[in-house]
């Protein structure tokens, strides 16, 4: 990424972060995470502590943004058999 990345969602726990993840780059978009730190030292998972920013760059924010709210308006659908290894 050459700018600085933008925050496009905000997840809870490690499945819903690579979820996600996986589905926007399966898209052609990018991620990084901010905020994982705390939740790999300390294990927080509960109240948002544990939360991470799943974040991209500028250029492809506004289409993860859209993917998202299609995803959460039951348009598109995240499939977890992706995550089964």
């Amino acid at each position: 990424m050459d700018h600085e990345p933008v925050a496009v969602a905000t997840v809870q726990g490690e499945f819903e972060e690579q979820q996600l993840r996986m589905f926007l780059a399966a898209n052609g978009i990018p991620t990084v995470v901010r905020g994982e730190a705390l939740r790999k030292t300390h294990a927080f998972i509960l109240d948002g502590l544990g939360a991470v920013e799943i974040m991209v760059a500028p250029e492809h924010a506004a289409a993860a943004r859209d993917l998202i709210a299609k995803v959460e308006a039951g348009e598109l659908e995240l499939a977890s058999e992706f995550l089964d290894d």
